[in-house]
């Protein structure tokens, strides 16, 4: 399926116990808000964000030059505030263009409401869409609720490197890679 079928079915409203969300891609006019979304995040968690989310021009780059056949972050809002985001990451070429990075992150005031698993269940279901055969998830070592979540999902450890990678204050952590096949119910018929 292609990409602009895909984006046709956003955006899409769903409700989580007592809350209405409207799920739907990041747009450039999501500057400012998708830059609070990230000041609201507590400073501990950002230190393990790959980029530096609390500097605007970091923000301003991804909502001015989007390419959501790279980088696809479906954005979960409500009453016009976003409160996550899961993104799919793509190598559009190269020995990984048939894998996707799933990435997500719900706002301190709305988790617990399953809008993580909402989101990367959609983000999921885009990748199967636009073809890719795996989904993968990187974490640090004691994100444990995050990894949880991902291995209720299907996801698999595939490799745990202890103190491998560095948080912003260059204090070391375990890496852990998870990955996931996506059959299609197709390649599933066919295997009877």
């Amino acid at each position: 399926m292609s990409l602009e079928m895909v984006l046709d079915q956003y955006p899409k409203e769903t409700r989580l116990k007592d809350l209405q969300f409207s799920l739907r891609p990041l747009e450039q006019s999501d500057e400012l808000a998708f830059h609070e979304f990230f000041l609201a995040i507590p400073t501990q968690e950002r230190m393990f964000i790959k980029h530096r989310v609390t500097e605007p021009e970091v923000i301003r780059d991804w909502c001015q030059n989007i390419d959501l056949g790279r980088n696809l972050p479906l954005l979960a809002l409500c009453d016009g505030q976003i409160v996550g985001d899961a993104t799919l990451h793509q190598q559009l070429g190269g020995w990984k263009r048939h894998i996707g990075r799933v990435s997500v992150l719900v706002h301190p005031k709305y988790r617990g409401r399953g809008l993580a698993k909402t989101l990367v269940t959609d983000v999921i279901a885009i990748a199967r869409s636009l073809g890719l055969e795996k989904v993968e998830a990187e974490f640090i070592g004691g994100q444990d609720a995050a990894i949880k979540m991902f291995a209720l999902l299907g996801f698999t450890t595939l490799a745990r490197l202890p103190d491998y990678v560095k948080d912003m204050q260059a204090v070391t952590h375990d890496y852990v890679l998870m990955g996931l096949d996506l059959k299609t119910d197709e390649e599933y018929a066919g295997m009877g």
